[in-house]
């Protein structure tokens, strides 16, 4: 099968990254920091090690801030919660964007809905992308944080964070939602004023299923989500006030933290030969599917490998399971798990077939793909 749904999860992985996983499940399957005897030890040190390797790679002032969660979901909303939670004496005000995935939306939704906030989101604009002065102009005197994706799942439109935080007040938390952009493009917190950034390992990152990180800056103290064991004070009735054990409770994946780590090593000698790659491809696509007759790309150029279509045909999942059961090319149809970037593209009836292009994919894949595109099309 030719596997174009990268965004949803990576289909292929470097060969390190599945040494690294085969080698974590066929050893002795210990757990990391939570024993005195040496495997337990080494197993903590190598997570030790994940971290430090991390809080390099999107320059993190400490490596203590660098948590583990099992996905980018988890992060968002230790990071969200986290914030609010700490908040004893307001209402506080976020701004965020409607561009962003349900795993930003139905926390603040929920938030919102038990009087916990209030809550504006940021239109799009011309471009299809919202842009860092509409976000500074909804920040009020109440807000405490604006929480923006970093790149669109719906379309791959970006968000230019380094943008956005200068033009933001000092006060105003800025909390990103790394998923599809961290291992595309440089993400680095301190550089870019980012103080909370939210990893989804399986994506661009090249880890497997179960690896997600938060890291946040020096001046953001996120109150614990999760309560529960940690290896560390075990008398005390509440969680550690030192991070990461903090935000860590319950064992952490060891196969998941490694193939993290070895990811980004992966990352650190290829990314940037392979987002070239990616918009490469990814600019031939948008272009090929233009010349289809009744089909509406909703894509640029973009180097995280996204584009978005519709067919004046049929319904976008539809169309994609056309595309897995005639011609064996997963895409993904349907809404995203992005209700408002829908509505603001006015896609919300028939959602949008979305292509998510890896440095693993091919030009002859992409020739594939708009030849069975085209003969869908034309019914």
């Amino acid at each position: 099968m030719i596997y174009f749904d990268n965004a949803a999860t990576g289909g292929k992985k470097p060969h390190s990254v599945k040494e690294s996983v085969c080698a974590a499940v066929n050893s002795l399957a210990a757990n990391p920091g939570r024993s005195g005897h040496k495997l337990s030890l080494a197993l903590a040190e190598n997570i030790l090690s994940c971290r430090k390797l991390l809080a390099e790679f999107f320059d993190v002032p400490s490596f203590e801030r660098v948590v583990f969660t099992k996905n980018c979901t988890e992060a968002l909303n230790a990071a969200i919660f986290g914030l609010v939670n700490g908040i004893k004496d307001k209402i506080p005000h976020i701004v965020s964007t409607v561009m962003e995935h349900n795993s930003v939306l139905r926390p603040l939704f929920a938030l919102e809905r038990a009087g916990r906030i209030t809550l504006t989101l940021t239109d799009l604009n011309e471009y299809g992308t919202v842009s860092a002065e509409d976000l500074a102009q909804n920040v009020q005197e109440d807000t405490a944080a604006v929480v923006f994706t970093l790149a669109s799942n719906v379309t791959g439109a970006a968000i230019d964070a380094e943008k956005v935080c200068r033009l933001l007040p000092e006060k105003v938390i800025k909390i990103c939602d790394g998923a599809q952009a961290c291992g595309h493009i440089p993400v680095r917190l301190s550089e870019q004023g980012i103080d909370a950034l939210a990893v989804a390992g399986h994506k661009g990152m090249h880890g497997i299923q179960g690896s997600g990180v938060l890291l946040f800056s020096e001046r953001f103290d996120p109150s614990p989500l999760l309560y529960g064991g940690t290896g560390s004070e075990s008398m005390n009735p509440d969680m550690p006030a030192f991070y990461p054990d903090r935000l860590e409770a319950g064992t952490l994946s060891y196969p998941a933290i490694i193939s993290l780590a070895e990811g980004t090593l992966y990352l650190k000698r290829k990314m940037k030969d392979s987002a070239n790659e990616i918009q490469r491809m990814t600019s031939e696509l948008i272009c090929g599917l233009k010349t289809i007759p009744g089909l509406s790309v909703y894509s640029a150029k973009n180097p995280f490998g996204i584009v978005s279509f519709s067919s004046d045909r049929m319904q976008s999942e539809f169309f994609a399971q056309e595309l897995s059961d005639q011609f064996q090319i997963a895409v993904r149809g349907g809404l995203h798990c992005a209700p408002q970037m829908h509505r603001a593209l006015g896609t919300e009836n028939g959602g949008l077939v979305r292509v998510s292009i890896s440095e693993f994919n091919t030009r002859r894949e992409i020739a594939l793909f708009l030849d069975a595109a085209q003969t869908i099309q034309r019914g």
